[in-house]
């Protein structure tokens, strides 16, 4: 019997996995740093790693090819000073990584959900949704409405935050701008891959799209490819 607890118990642990004496499936974490509003360092049995906030996305704030974003700032103070030193709880969905190695959580600090709080003070918005990853997803987007009914955070601001991101005002302008003939669909899948459907794709009309382009070359020129049929 002692044989067999001890193969149960190093199982667990070379997988990851953290028994709770609760009988919880979060993972007990302590946070050594706040990267930005949806992505910290966190430590778990001994290991640091680096967990991304699942379901919501804050404005950048240390984005290499961006400016700081209305808003972003004001999401990182939120989160550092929330976590700062923490020790905290991770709750995993379906998938556990994402392409980048990142641990995808939703975290809790004093029992309360971190992604969550942020939908409730206007600092995030509900995005980066991918099967199976959608436990909470109906929840959120009740709490992003009723952010968004407030005119709080990032929605005070008229057109910038959207389903394809957070809009600088003059990329709104330009947008707003854009004529009837910008209906090539820029969406990235699950496995990242950026694609591009025009009209005459199969799947042209249940794709939601994250950018739109004018032409295929445009299209191109941001990284993104043809659908493949």
């Amino acid at each position: 019997m002692r044989i067999w607890m001890i193969a149960i118990i190093a199982l667990f642990l070379t997988s990851g996995c953290v028994l709770q004496e609760n009988g919880s499936d979060r993972i007990s974490a302590h946070v050594t740093r706040v990267v930005d509003g949806d992505t910290v360092h966190v430590t778990v049995n001994g290991k640091e790693e680096t967990a991304r906030l699942l379901l919501v996305d804050t404005p950048e704030t240390v984005h290499p090819t961006k400016q700081i974003q209305p808003f972003g700032p004001e999401a990182s103070s939120f989160v550092k000073e929330l976590l700062h030193d923490a020790n905290v709880e991770l709750e995993m969905d379906i998938g556990e990584r994402d392409k980048y190695g990142r641990l995808l959580v939703y975290l809790y600090v004093n029992g309360e959900m971190v992604n969550q709080l942020l939908l409730e003070k206007g600092l995030a918005r509900v995005a980066y949704v991918f099967e199976p990853n959608t436990k909470y997803v109906d929840d959120f987007y009740e709490i992003q409405k009723r952010a968004q009914q407030k005119g709080i955070g990032i929605w005070s601001i008229e057109n910038y935050a959207t389903d394809q991101g957070f809009k600088e005002e003059s990329s709104v302008v330009q947008e707003e701008n854009r004529t009837e003939d910008c209906t090539i669909k820029g969406n990235i899948n699950s496995k990242g891959e950026k694609i591009y459907h025009t009209v005459d794709s199969p799947s042209y009309k249940v794709t939601k799209p994250e950018k739109m382009f004018c032409t295929e070359a445009e299209a191109i020129a941001d990284g993104f490819r043809a659908v493949k049929r």
